[in-house]
């Protein structure tokens, strides 16, 4: 068995969800945030029979697509004047999967 800690936006949750459930797979949700955009995120742990890994994770992939989106970057100023941020576009989306080797489950 093996556990995937799977990392995803917020806005891709419901969708994933819904498709995972659709094929008989179970996910724990817990709220998690991410360090690079400081935004509010999703850890799923799923877990999966050795045999239904790749199943899973093609799953992941058609939910959790990348996207670009705007990033205000503030820019520091050296001397006088204000400071004026910027907009930088970043890509977003898609996920984080760490795939764990599970040494024992219990269902109680």
């Amino acid at each position: 068995m093996k556990l995937l800690i799977t990392i995803v936006q917020d806005q891709d949750v419901p969708g994933l969800l819904e498709i995972l459930m659709e094929n008989g797979f179970s996910a724990t949700k817990l709220a998690s945030t991410g360090g690079f955009l400081r935004v509010g995120n999703t850890t799923l742990l799923i877990g999966v029979d050795n045999n239904k890994v790749e199943g899973a994770l093609a799953l992941i992939k058609k939910t959790c697509k990348k996207r670009e989106q705007n990033d205000i970057v503030p820019m520091i100023p050296f001397g006088r004047g204000s400071m004026i941020p910027r907009m930088d576009k970043v890509t977003v989306g898609g996920a984080i999967v760490f795939i764990v080797n599970v040494e024992r489950f219990e269902k109680i």
